[in-house]
This record gives structure tokens, sequence and C-alpha cells, in this order.
């Protein structure tokens, strides 16, 4: 991230601009912090990884889902490649295509401004889906793509996967998904996969996502449920709960959309997951608590 890029992150407690206090390596923000220009908050970064989060505000499920990430992050690709035929009887592919046409990233275009088009995965993870999405996206489109996670052990694999690969434009940082680091209407694209049903307030975490995704735009959230329409035996039910361990009640959480959610779709996309779609009208929605 560069001191110009600097300006696309805002302050999670109060949306305030950023400005920069520390080192530059090569043109990048490397050791410093960011501090808010309006409540004087420093946000520290190391390694050119901003932290964009409060540590209290860590709790529950979201701590224990991070201990987990952070002890086994070289495992989670091999192990998620493996078990999914086993768990899922389709491969890994298979599965991310089933939700990956509802980004409808083949219908972007070039903004009128000029300026690139935004895309939004919280939970980047390792970053499993990058190859993915450059497959889709129109030839030529200028896109920024910004992977947000609590983990730093997988924003480390990710890093590996973008430095190995060659993607570009390519922006991680650590932060909250009950807190984004972002302003309103900031993104193009917006998806979580994998990862809300672990969070502690699945409710917030769905506000905010509606709050920074511009008007329209296709939102998808991609999390377990068992599909209730087929019959499963007493060891597919277990391996079900043995991969729920983190609640009691793994399922689609269309209730809990925000207020003028429209275009809602909620589809059973493999045996245990589930793909939401749904996007917000012209009228701002309510914006969550901050701080």
């Amino acid at each position: 991230m560069n001191v110009q890029e600097l300006g696309q992150i805002v302050c999670p407690d109060c949306r305030g601009a950023l400005s920069w206090a520390g080192r530059l390596r090569e043109g990048q923000l490397h050791q410093g912090h960011l501090r808010c220009e309006r409540c004087g908050m420093r946000w520290p970064m190391k390694d050119g990884l901003p932290r964009l989060y409060r540590e209290e505000q860590v709790r529950g499920t979201d701590r224990l889902m991070r201990v987990i990430y952070d002890g086994l992050p070289a495992l989670h690709d091999p192990m998620t490649f493996l078990l999914t035929p086993v768990l899922q009887a389709t491969t890994e592919a298979r599965l991310r295509e089933g939700y990956l046409h509802r980004l409808e990233l083949r219908s972007l275009r070039p903004r009128p401004d000029g300026q690139p088009i935004r895309l939004l995965e919280i939970g980047i993870g390792s970053g499993a889906n990058l190859p993915l999405i450059e497959k889709e996206l129109p030839p030529g489109l200028d896109v920024e793509l910004w992977g947000l996670d609590l983990s730093r052990g997988m924003l480390r694999e990710c890093r590996k996967r973008i430095a190995r690969k060659g993607h570009r434009g390519i922006h991680l940082l650590m932060g909250d998904a009950h807190t984004l680091p972002f302003a309103d209407h900031s993104f193009d694209r917006v998806f979580e996969i994998g990862g809300v049903g672990g969070y502690h307030d699945p409710r917030r975490a769905l506000a905010e996502m509606a709050r920074v995704a511009q008007p329209g735009t296709p939102i998808v959230v991609v999390d377990e449920q068992l599909d209730s329409s087929r019959d499963y035996s007493l060891a597919t039910r277990a391996a079900f709960r043995l991969l729920t361990f983190y609640t009691r009640d793994a399922h689609c959480p269309q209730e809990l959309l925000p207020p003028g959610a429209t275009g809602v779709q909620a589809e059973q996309i493999t045996r245990f997951y589930y793909c939401l779609t749904f996007r917000m009208g012209a009228e701002r929605p309510p914006l969550t608590a901050v701080g």
C-alpha cells in the first residue's frame, strides 16, 4: 500500500481519514502507524500490513477461529482440497463455481470517472479465490481487490500466493468484519466465503457488508448449512457437526439481513454449504454503531 492508496481506507472507530507516520520501503508503507485525523486513534502497521481493529473487540468465536487459523495456516488449502470430495461429494473447484457466478464479475465495466473497479473479500484467508476471480474478470479491466482477515497467519499464506502467482492489484489488511475500515458505498462487489457463521455478531457483519457496497451491487455470503432436502447417514451428520463445531445452529442467516435488502437469493450449492446473495437499494442502509 502506498500513500495514495491510503485514501481508500478509513478509521474503523469513527471513519475519519488516516495519515501515515513511519518508514517507507520502495515507496510502500512499511513500519509505523496510521493516525486518524478525526479521533486521533493510532493503528499499527508492521511489514506493510495495517492492523485496523481493536483487540478487545475480538471475542468469543472470533477469537477461537483466529487461534485455529493462525495455528495451521499452511495446512488450510491442502486440507480443503483433500477433504472437500470426502465431505461434500464434489470437488473444491465445483464448490467455488457454485457461488462465483453470483458475483456477476463478467458484467463489470469501467467506471465513468476512470477510477478502478473495487472488489472486497472479507475473510480472504490464503487467497484461494484470487485465480478464479481473475479468470472471470473482463480482459483489460482496471481492478483493485481488497482482502481483509483477522488471521495474520492466513494473510501470510495469502502474500505467498500473490508473490508466487504474480497477482496484481491486491491490497491486504488485518481487520474485523464487524467494523470494516472503509467508507460507505466504496465497493463494486462484496463477498465473504466460509466465515460469517463463526462471527460473534453476524447481523452486524452483514450490515457492514451492506454499508460498504455500492447500491445495487451483489453481496455474496457463503457458509455451512446442511441440506435439509436430503437424508444423510449418521456418519455424514457427524462430519457436518464436526465441521461446524463453532455453533449449534449452522444455517443461512437470511433473517439477519439489514432492512432494505433486495433481490435476496438463498440456495444450497453443496450438501454442506449455502450461498446467500442480496443487494441494497439506492437509499443508504442504517449505519452500524461505530466504536
